[in-house]
């Protein structure tokens, strides 16, 4: 059977239950997926030459790391070439790129710091999406930043974050796209707090200062992102998931932002979704995979990963979510990381455009809880793989050949670097 053969049998298969593959591949073209650079160096970014802190670790040492801008935007091509679908570019505030000697502390960053990213992203029609970066810097005092008692560390940092809200503005007026810019701390304490409320009360404050510098929220989409704990971290987050929401929730034009491994093993993001469909107009995500806890291991085609992307399909609100990979994964590949992850996502996407969601919910409504467990079960095994691999087929890509060039890339490029 040619591929086309495969694609033409699955294709009537899903038609008999009333799903219509070639429109979920055409809509699948659309939907942007932001593309994290971090992936690429194992998060070290261009301007700090130390260690990573402040809750983040990233674990391996597998040959290749990115180690100049030039090596991580060749690299970021390479995903781009053998991914299929629409992509955004993620970047973190450290990845600035100064020349001449040129160096500007966090809080002192401008536009033309990342005007090579945006030159970078325009001839690739990427839009570009922003997080300040509160780690993996000397005035991370404590291990605290925009909760830090210390008047002039937690004005650094919301300097910081104002800067980087004029660096969003900047992003979304020159490629056109609106900017999601994530603030994310690993503010906590290792051991039990003597006090919980004060350190959240700064942390609001300082937030509301960073929001308030002058930006068009039709391009700027500003979010607060949650932790359960980090590293050093454990028993204390000022942003806990019940701040972030309420923060969200009580300021106009803030987003939350759910990162699938900042909660309690038990929970899952899946069914949170919904939850926020329910109260906000958008809502962002950064996807990853938890083992245990916030470890960000490459994202696979896993159960819950298809269940959030299920969420966001049968709710219709593909407009209405800001995606974006967050994972860190330097003991393999980092290209092939970055590229399974990619695709990992898209199919979730694709399969949950191809799952007729509303003769699903029929049954539901109808109380009709056989069949809907049968249906339910019956879909496992349709034949999506021939969707998916006329999906890759019509962006360009191949369902399997793609590994081989990384192969090849890393024989020629990768392993000459040391």
């Amino acid at each position: 059977m040619t591929q086309k053969e495969r694609y033409a049998a699955a294709k009537e298969m899903y038609a008999n239950i009333g799903v219509d593959t070639d429109a979920a591949i055409a809509k699948l073209k659309t939907i942007p997926v932001s593309l994290h650079c971090w992936q690429g160096d194992d998060v070290t970014g261009f301007d700090h030459d130390g260690p990573l802190t402040g809750g983040i670790q990233t674990t391996g040492n597998y040959p290749g790391k990115a180690r100049t801008p030039e090596e991580l935007m060749a690299d970021i091509d390479m995903v781009i070439k053998n991914t299929p679908g629409r992509k955004k570019l993620n970047l973190h505030a450290s990845y600035a790129i100064f020349e001449d000697g040129e160096f500007a502390d966090r809080d002192k960053l401008e536009p033309k710091h990342f005007a090579k990213w945006v030159a970078f992203a325009k001839e690739r029609n990427m839009g570009i999406d922003f997080n300040p970066t509160f780690f993996s810097h000397p005035k991370m005092k404590d291990g605290l930043t925009l909760s830090s008692p210390d008047d002039e560390i937690r004005n650094f940092w919301i300097e910081h974050g104002k800067a980087c809200i004029r660096i969003s503005q900047y992003f979304a007026e020159e490629t056109g796209i609106p900017c999601v810019m994530n603030i994310w701390t690993g503010d906590g304490t290792k051991d039990i707090p003597a006090d919980r409320l004060g350190p959240r009360e700064r942390y609001k404050q300082a937030i509301e200062e960073i929001i308030a510098e002058p930006h068009d929220p039709k391009l700027v989409k500003p979010c607060v992102e949650s932790k359960v704990f980090g590293i050093g971290v454990e028993s204390y987050t000022a942003g806990s998931a019940e701040f972030a929401l309420s923060f969200a929730a009580t300021h106009d034009g803030v987003l939350p932002l759910m990162d699938n491994g900042h909660y309690h093993p038990t929970e899952v993001v899946s069914d949170k979704i919904p939850a926020l469909l329910a109260f906000f107009p958008e809502i962002a995500l950064h996807i990853t995979r938890p083992v245990r806890w916030d470890s960000d291991h490459v994202v696979l085609f896993d159960d819950e990963t298809r269940e959030m992307a299920k969420e966001i399909v049968r709710c219709d609100a593909i407009d209405r979510v800001n995606m974006a990979l967050d994972y860190f994964d330097a003991s393999i590949n980092r290209i092939s990381a970055w590229t399974v992850g990619f695709r990992s996502w898209q199919k979730a996407l694709l399969q949950a455009m191809c799952t007729p969601n509303e003769s699903l919910t029929k049954l539901q409504n109808e109380a009709n809880w056989t069949e809907l467990m049968v249906r339910m079960e019956e879909l496992k095994v349709y034949p999506f793989g021939a969707i998916w691999e006329e999906y890759c087929v019509q962006c360009g890509t191949s369902e399997s050949g793609w590994f081989d060039e990384v192969k090849k890339y890393e024989a020629d490029v990768l392993s000459k670097r040391k």
